[in-house]
């Protein structure tokens, strides 16, 4: 008999959510140091696995490199546990003697996982060490385009985990990949939190179940080449990293912006590091292959490499070209390369001085607000002034992938980089085991209510004056003591 395919999709993740509610109880039960085994069991799989998995996930998506996944799998199990390891995350975490305060951590409860194609094993094995960490089970939900490597890292997960201890379905994922089964899982009663990384309408449905989500805008990262800057050092940091992966990390490069007193300088090094600038009618080939509808990435070119690119779109480039450069003379929907291109292909624009690329780095970031942008500088208080633009990572002198990631900044090494409610983020943060945790706080009181402040006081500070709606109105000082006594009154 064959069965409905959504329908099985819908049991499933019934069936799962239910086992991981039980899960979450046995995890709950575990010491810290029980907790610890279990996660560098994962940790030390990952690792084992990562050239396998890498492997796997280029094979299924034909997105990237497999050396660079290899890499990407290295810093979600190994890199990342080195950073938890002495991460405590459940039962008392801090104590102040003055304020008199005890804090507490405990499981947020049964978590949905959702992952990308771009990096579909390391996202897995990233969010299940972490959900583990805070003693939480998860369920995936996978992108049918990488569901084999996906279902591969996951019960790798679940396997190491239970080597070492842990309870059963502590980390699954459905088999059959469907939305209809990912709505089902994200309504479900007993999934408490959603981590979404995912494209756009993913996260928003994500935000749109009616329960705590934490979800990831797209990146648009601009990168400011500043008069300052060592410019060799700066183009090879914006390369090596444009081309990890073949772009596949949020936090990468998508425009390049310097001045005009350094531009010669700037666009010789990128020639000599392997960037091929194209023609105004070279670039709009290129536009025509790598997006469909104006500015969306056609799936198909995603993490491609720059020759593949350049042959599909009719141009002639070096066999030594690695990233493909179009200048752009604005941003918006006249300006495709404006927008987020996750594959080898940058946009290049020049400014007379770092009022106007501060300018400019601001409309750039509208498509992709919230999330990272990279300015290369020797001038401290000139990389302060960026501070003030709408991203939550702003990245000095490193490659936006490595950096952004805290591969190669001191930022938490993480596949889920918050974008804070300018990006319609919950959290701004490299997400870490601490988002997967509620905080209980146990206060002492230490101050008097009756001496906090008195009725005499009050009336000095406010003397004469009272509050109507929104405009403040003359009383009496009759009337104000009258208000006065009877908030203490009512306090007491």
């Amino acid at each position: 008999m064959e069965f409905d395919k959504d329908l099985l999709a819908i049991q499933e993740a019934r069936d799962m959510a239910a086992k991981a509610a039980v899960a979450c109880q046995e995890l709950q039960k575990l010491s810290d140091e029980q907790i610890d085994a279990i996660t560098k069991a994962m940790a030390v799989a990952g690792e084992e696995h990562a050239r396998e998995l890498a492997e796997m996930a280029h094979e299924e998506t034909k997105y990237g490199k497999v050396e660079d996944k290899v890499y990407k799998n290295h810093m979600a199990t190994g890199m990342l546990y080195d950073a938890i390891k002495d991460m405590k995350c459940s039962g008392i975490i801090d104590e102040d003697p003055e304020l008199k305060t005890v804090t507490m951590a405990y499981p947020v409860g049964p978590v949905m996982g959702i992952t990308p194609t771009t990096n579909p094993t390391s996202t897995v094995m990233f969010k299940s060490i972490i959900a583990v960490k805070a003693k939480n089970p998860i369920v995936f939900s996978p992108h049918p385009r990488a569901l084999k490597c996906s279902l591969a890292a996951a019960k790798l997960m679940m396997d190491a985990a239970k080597s070492a201890g842990a309870p059963d379905n502590v980390v699954q994922m459905l088999t059959v990949a469907s939305m209809e089964g990912s709505n089902a899982l994200m309504h479900d009663d007993n999934i408490k939190l959603i981590i979404a990384t995912g494209g756009p309408g993913m996260v928003k449905a994500a935000y749109s179940a009616g329960k705590p989500a934490i979800g990831v805008g797209a990146g648009n990262s601009p990168t400011y080449i500043e008069k300052t800057a060592n410019v060799k050092e700066a183009v090879h940091q914006i390369m090596v990293s444009k081309t990890f992966d073949n772009s596949t990390v949020c936090a990468t490069e998508q425009s390049v912006i310097c001045e005009k007193c350094n531009e010669a300088e700037v666009i010789a090094e990128f020639k000599a590091q392997g960037a091929y600038f194209m023609s105004e009618e070279e670039t709009k080939k290129v536009c025509g292959v790598i997006f469909k509808g104006g500015h969306n990435m056609n799936a198909e070119y995603v993490a491609q490499p720059a020759l593949k690119i350049a042959k599909d779109a009719g141009i002639s480039v070096p066999d030594s070209t690695l990233v493909l450069i179009g200048r752009q003379d604005g941003v918006g929907p006249a300006y495709p390369l404006s927008y987020e291109k996750l594959t080898t292909v940058l946009a290049f624009y020049t400014v007379e001085d770092w009022q106007e690329a501060c300018e400019l780095s601001k409309k750039l970031l509208q498509n992709g607000i919230g999330h990272t942008m990279n300015i290369h500088t020797e001038d401290r208080e000139m990389a302060l002034k960026f501070m003030e633009k709408p991203a939550s990572r702003i990245l000095v002198n490193t490659g936006g992938a490595m950096g952004g990631t805290g591969a190669s900044t001191g930022l938490f090494p993480s596949f889920t980089l918050g974008c804070g409610t300018m990006g319609g983020s919950s959290v701004s943060e490299n997400v870490s085991p601490m988002h997967l945790t509620n905080k209980k706080v146990l206060c002492w009181g230490i101050k008097d209510v009756d001496t906090l402040v008195s009725g005499d006081e009050i009336f000095q500070k406010y003397q004469g004056k009272g509050c109507c709606g929104s405009k403040n109105v003359e009383i009496t000082s009759e009337e104000l003591k009258c208000v006065i006594d009877a908030v203490i009154q009512a306090l007491r």
